[in-house]
């Protein structure tokens, strides 16, 4: 082996493993120069930190000293910004080789995430937002009753509640609906039950003024509905926007009840409702005692329907919307 040859190999034991061949993509194999050889014959060492070489690894562009260690980059400032090595620190054995300065957690965390592609995924809320108002409280007795202070009179005169009494109840009027105050007496008619028979109601009739959607009459013990009076030169409630099925609220005292139109009565008596409208109220829904003499209030909805007629979860969501823009509009 030649003098030269022997300084090669000492000098590759500093600076650089010369790779194989088969590693020619991994690393540049670097030959010290004539004029270095000579320098190191004359007694002075070569420099032990040469310059970068860079060469493709795994797909990226990294730079790779010549002793064979690959060194961590941080990454420059501002998305995307090029990266430079950050300040080098001697390796504790000694041997030279520079590793960025407090870089090698980050380096190892850096080759986890690029090995498995993985992500910690951003935290979520799910809480609700700041701005969301969340669902409207429901529209309370007190609401509708101050909706409905004034009297706007729609009928042509005044109704009694019950025969023989005189004639002091109005029917009132709004762009959206109309509404009288009144007593309550019990209607028992239509399909009859344990509650509403012949038997127990001396007025009993097994017919309703409106069917539900099998042709049967209503039932009483079942469904929520108020009565209308029969139309005549008074006041003719088809003509304000009232029907079978009609949506109404009934208020009595704090109590609130959403109801249709399900029934007729007398052309001159007006306050009557349906066994289930009254129990759903706290009235005593006996068709012989109960009842209740004043403090009701009657507000229906104009051209508004339950489709089908007896579906009395229908009228209970409908009912809370219509009271909702009633309470909220202005005339």
């Amino acid at each position: 082996m030649s003098r030269v040859q022997t300084l090669t190999v000492a000098v590759a034991g500093v600076a650089l493993l010369a790779p194989s061949a088969s590693s020619a993509a991994e690393s540049v194999h670097l030959r010290p120069s004539r004029t270095e050889a000579r320098r190191v014959a004359a007694g002075s060492a070569l420099p032990t930190a040469l310059a970068h070489v860079a060469v493709p690894h795994r797909g990226r562009v990294e730079p790779v000293a010549r002793g064979g260690t690959r060194e961590v980059l941080t990454r420059g400032a501002g998305p995307g910004g090029p990266a430079a090595p950050g300040p080098a620190t001697p390796a504790p054995d000694g041997s030279g080789s520079a590793v960025a300065d407090g870089a090698a957690s980050d380096a190892a965390a850096s080759d986890a995430a690029t090995t498995t592609g993985s992500a910690a995924p951003a935290p979520t809320d799910a809480g609700p937002s700041p701005s969301d108002p969340g669902p409207a409280a429901p529209v309370t007795a007190a609401d509708l009753l101050a909706r409905v202070n004034g009297c706007t009179p729609v009928s042509k005169g005044r109704y009694r509640k019950d025969r023989g009494r005189a004639a002091t109840v109005p029917v009132c009027g709004t762009r959206e609906a109309v509404y009288w105050k009144a007593d309550m007496d019990i209607d028992c008619d239509g399909r009859p039950g344990r509650h509403c028979n012949a038997a127990t109601d001396p007025h009993f009739s097994s017919s309703t003024a409106f069917a539900q959607s099998d042709g049967r009459a209503l039932s009483s013990e079942k469904l929520p509905y108020v009565v209308v009076p029969a139309p005549s030169s008074l006041w003719d409630y088809r003509e304000h926007g009232v029907r079978g099925g009609s949506v109404a609220a009934v208020v009595y005292r704090d109590r609130v009840s959403y109801a249709v139109v399900g029934d007729t009565g007398p052309a001159d008596i007006i306050g009557e409702a349906s066994y289930a409208a009254a129990k759903t109220l706290g009235i005593d829904p006996d068709p012989r005692s109960g009842g209740t003499p004043s403090g009701v209030t009657y507000i229906v909805f104009k051209n508004s329907r339950v489709t089908p007629l007896e579906d009395r979860e229908a009228a209970e969501t409908r009912g809370e919307r219509l009271a909702r823009e009633f309470v909220d509009s202005a005339d």
